[in-house]
């Protein structure tokens, strides 16, 4: 398998994952030009891409995907079944003869294994996603609260993890362009995971085999690459677990295409 973040925050979020028969992207909330040109960068024809597994409707994570499949015919949408009954605008402007209604939580887009799982999101759905191929499992859990056990058991023993680590809690709070009410649901149940959130999960899912992590859908205005890596790193040596050895830690950015995994 092979797998890279294509971009990843509140302006445009997409992964692209790779199996030996199957190409898909999780998301695209990125402009036409700009999905085509990291996807080329990668070495990816943008016609290649058999499915968009789509998490939730919310802009940032759907608003390419009407052009993508205008253009690329042969691309189809995955969305949960039960999504039907919000008869939401993102999602009916979508052509419809290109979406896959699917309603089991388990699925296959022809050599890739699918499960789907509930993340707790402001939003009037959102899912993550594990993808399995040849006994390695890679998932993708953003836009999401709070972690369950659920959850926890959903994403053990990923080979490779893209998990949200938001916000520095300090920064968000102090930030003034931030009303009250915004914060607060950032920060509440439904809202988004902190870097400490966030680095709490990775100690719990080292255990599970989780080998590597990237943080994903870090905030422009109250998180910075090197302040959640930091987070991340310091909170794991005071469990025990030394980043680089019992675990890698990795960033995906807003503006450029992030490492490109091969399993």
């Amino acid at each position: 398998m092979r797998t890279a973040s294509l971009s990843s925050g509140s302006k445009g979020n997409s992964v692209f994952v790779e199996s030996a028969e199957t190409r898909i992207l999780i998301d695209d909330g990125l402009s036409l030009t700009n999905i085509e040109a990291r996807l080329k960068a990668i070495e990816v024809d943008p016609a290649t891409i058999d499915a968009i597994l789509l998490t939730h409707e919310h802009s940032d994570h759907i608003s390419g995907i009407k052009y993508f499949l205008k253009k690329y015919r042969n691309t189809k949408v995955y969305i949960p079944s039960f999504v039907k009954e919000y008869c939401l605008t993102g999602i009916s402007q979508l052509p419809y003869g290109q979406i896959e209604w699917f309603s089991s939580s388990n699925f296959f887009i022809k050599d890739i294994t699918v499960s789907c799982f509930v993340l707790p999101h402001d939003s009037n759905f959102c899912v993550g996603y594990s993808l399995y191929f040849a006994g390695k499992k890679i998932s993708y859990a953003t836009d999401l609260g709070c972690v369950s056990e659920a959850t926890l058991k959903n994403l053990s023993g990923s080979d490779i993890l893209f998990l949200e680590s938001n916000h520095d809690e300090n920064l968000l709070m102090q930030n003034p362009k931030y009303p009250a009410r915004t914060k607060k649901r950032i920060l509440g149940d439904h809202g988004h995971l902190s870097n400490v959130t966030c680095a709490k999960t990775i100690a719990q899912l080292v255990s599970t085999g989780v080998k590597q992590v990237v943080l994903s859908h870090l905030s422009e205005e109250n998180n910075t690459p090197i302040l959640a890596y930091t987070t991340i790193k310091n909170y794991l040596m005071t469990k025990g677990i030394e980043e680089g050895k019992n675990i890698c830690v990795d960033v995906a950015f807003q503006n450029k295409v992030g490492t490109v995994f091969s399993l």
